[in-house]
């Protein structure tokens, strides 16, 4: 075997087996949570020294080795200047110990969770974070990111119906106010990073934003269309807390190994209107209706997804898309168009509860609509949130200074 072809070898063939192995264990991996324990609260973007919790479910069920790390990480998400010692009081590396097996359960899993800050674990700044599970290879199975705050400004955020007549239909506008009577900046254009986040989904955010207006202890964003986010449409939804009986949106049931649900077909309509339907932004729940324990209990099904469409979409390819799989675009994820029964079909196995969940396409560049099957509209309701990053003329990293969310519902 000559020297060039054992290069071409270890160039291109090496990496693809990594790529297959990490594809593997994520497929192991699921129902991943990274949130406050208040109920219902399903934000990673809290203040200093709130608890979040992060939990995961490990298909293999053979109580593997896991650990998480934590890196601190600029306004856009690059590695900060900071050695970990400079944000964390105890280490930034530790073993995931609270691991418990699934009970009574047709899908036997491993539950692990971890709080943090915990004892050998405590956050001392503000500022973007980058969490990382890690296996007994310290290879990185999975990333969650997620922000701490300081409460030194006030960000007062107000959303309309877009004023640009091509997009008044189908656009909202977002325009905010960075209030900071009791802090000090000196140059706002170089000091001063904002992100503009529509329901907590980082695939869907505006940066690089400038103030319009100064005044004394006040920064505002007035853009007319700089601003200017999809409406999108409200996310579909089923509820699986039942696994041997049918529950909402759910039509059908079958026992194999595991249980089966088939939801609701939804059909593809160009001239859809807007419908009110409250949703939850796209998140999900984890909840059984047969047994005690939630983390432990609940069991897997797999969900059948049907979107009735007269023809394929021309170029796209269609998933199922929302926060159970991080509103990540992914093969676990992709519908295949039926001939014969004029539909995208798709499956994906997940744990019993309430979900949202929508359709998105992705073209041959890459691009991904979230709008293309579900429609778009200005009435639409979403969360929209502020960030506000500080980092002063000789400062050594990006504080998160303040945070405002606040809610578009034109049917209130």
């Amino acid at each position: 075997m000559n020297t060039y072809f054992c290069k071409m070898l270890k160039k291109y063939l090496i990496p693809f087996f990594i790529f297959i192995c990490l594809n593997a264990i994520s497929q192991n991996i699921k129902s991943i949570q990274l949130r406050p324990l208040q109920e219902n609260n399903f934000s990673s973007i809290v203040p200093l020294g709130t608890v979040l919790e992060l939990s995961f479910d490990d298909l293999d069920a053979d109580s593997k080795d896991y650990s998480y790390k934590i890196e601190h990480m600029t306004h856009d998400w690059k590695k900060s200047r900071l050695l970990s010692s400079q944000f964390i009081d105890g280490f930034d590396e530790n073993n995931i110990i609270d691991v418990t097996n699934s009970f009574n359960t047709f899908q036997s899993y491993t539950h692990y969770a971890v709080k943090i800050p915990n004892v050998n674990t405590i956050i001392t700044k503000s500022g973007n974070y980058l969490l990382s599970v890690l296996n007994d290879d310290d290879v990185v199975v999975f990333t969650r990111k997620f922000v701490l705050y300081e409460n030194a400004v006030i960000n007062a955020i107000q959303v309309s119906r877009s004023r640009n007549a091509k997009t008044t239909d189908t656009q909202q506008t977002v325009q905010f106010t960075v209030n900071h009577p009791n802090l000090r900046i000196n140059n706002p254009q170089q000091e001063i990073n904002v992100v503009v986040l529509k329901n907590e989904n980082w695939n869907e955010k505006i940066t690089g934003l400038q103030p319009t207006f100064f005044k004394s202890g006040q920064l505002k964003y007035t853009y007319s269309n700089k601003t200017n986010f999809w409406g999108g449409n409200e996310y579909l939804n089923f509820d699986s807390k039942l696994i041997r009986n049918r529950s909402i949106n759910v039509v059908k049931i079958e026992r194999k190994d595991i249980f089966h649900h088939y939801l609701y077909p939804y059909t593809y309509n160009e001239y859809l209107t807007y419908r009110y339907n409250p949703d939850i932004n796209g998140q999900f729940v984890i909840r059984t209706l047969e047994g005690s324990d939630t983390n432990t209990e609940a069991d897997y099904a797999m969900m059948h997804f049907t979107l009735y469409a007269d023809t394929p979409f021309l170029d796209k390819e269609v998933y199922v898309y929302g926060a159970f799989n991080n509103f990540q675009i992914d093969e676990k994820t992709k519908m295949e168009y039926d001939f014969e029964d004029n539909s995208y079909k798709g499956t994906i196995l997940l744990k019993q509860g309430f979900y949202n969940y929508t359709f998105a396409t992705r073209d041959n560049y890459g691009n991904v609509d979230t709008n293309k099957i579900n429609g778009t509209f200005f009435q639409t309701e979403n969360q929209y949130t502020v960030i506000t990053y500080y980092k002063p003329f000789g400062g050594l990293y990006d504080r998160v200074i303040g945070v405002g969310t606040t809610y578009f519902d034109q049917n209130r």
